[in-house]
């Protein structure tokens, strides 16, 4: 936890600048809304703990941001590791179009904005990246059914969750233990606090050991309504 909040801190004095500017850019988008807060302080609030995953992007390669929106956290890795290959992944048109125009005010040129499902979008790039990850989307389990067909054999799998994290797990827990991550092609995740202590943030990060199973992805909608795990 200490050395993920010290690089942060790190990094923003680093970037401070360029992550001013992402902000900046993100509270005055009017044509739709990109972030929940809209008041450029808070936004900023939330470009800091995107900053923590930082030490956890790999070496070098492609990663993928799902459900991405505005950019986070996808836009800040963009900023502090120029040398990766960033796609930002969103099923909303308006939120895309913006969020392209925000990439480009910022000279962003490693940075693909991808407009469509995650479930549609992984048949043709079928576990291609290095690093698939997601901020406040949706229940881990199903989160996993999304990141792991874009995830190569060898990547990992991230996280970002609060409070409720730990139940979601255990839930997919619940009939075949540990063991449960492996139809997914994935191993037993690493929990990974971070932030103030008093706010129960964590990353969950999983590798991926197997390929993941061609029954996945499953058509769109369907891994929110019959979870794989039961």
């Amino acid at each position: 936890m200490t050395d993920l909040n010290s690089t942060a801190r790190y990094l923003e004095l680093q970037w401070k600048d360029s992550l001013h500017r992402y902000a900046k850019f993100l509270s005055e988008c009017v044509c739709v809304r990109l972030t929940g807060p809209r008041d450029e302080g808070e936004i900023y609030l939330h470009i800091l703990d995107c900053l923590s995953s930082v030490p956890l992007l790999p070496p070098s390669g492609a990663v993928i941001d799902v459900g991405s929106g505005g950019g986070l956290p996808g836009v800040v890795w963009a900023i502090t590791r120029p040398d990766l290959s960033v796609t930002l992944l969103d099923s909303a048109r308006k939120k895309c179009q913006a969020t392209q125009d925000l990439v480009s005010a910022l000279g962003l040129s490693n940075v693909s904005v991808v407009w469509g499902r995650c479930e549609e979008y992984a048949r043709g790039a079928r576990e291609t990246f290095s690093l698939a990850a997601a901020r406040a989307v949706t229940h881990t389990g199903v989160l996993c059914e999304y990141l792991s067909p874009l995830t190569k054999i060898g990547g990992q799998l991230l996280a970002f969750k609060g409070p409720k994290g730990g139940d979601e797990l255990r839930e997919v827990e619940s009939k075949r233990g540990v063991k449960s991550w492996a139809a997914l092609g994935l191993t037993r995740p690493e929990i990974l606090p971070y932030g103030p202590e008093d706010q129960n943030r964590v990353f969950v990060l999983w590798d991926k050991k197997a390929p993941c199973p061609d029954l996945f992805p499953r058509r769109t909608g369907l891994a929110g309504t019959k979870s794989w795990w039961l």
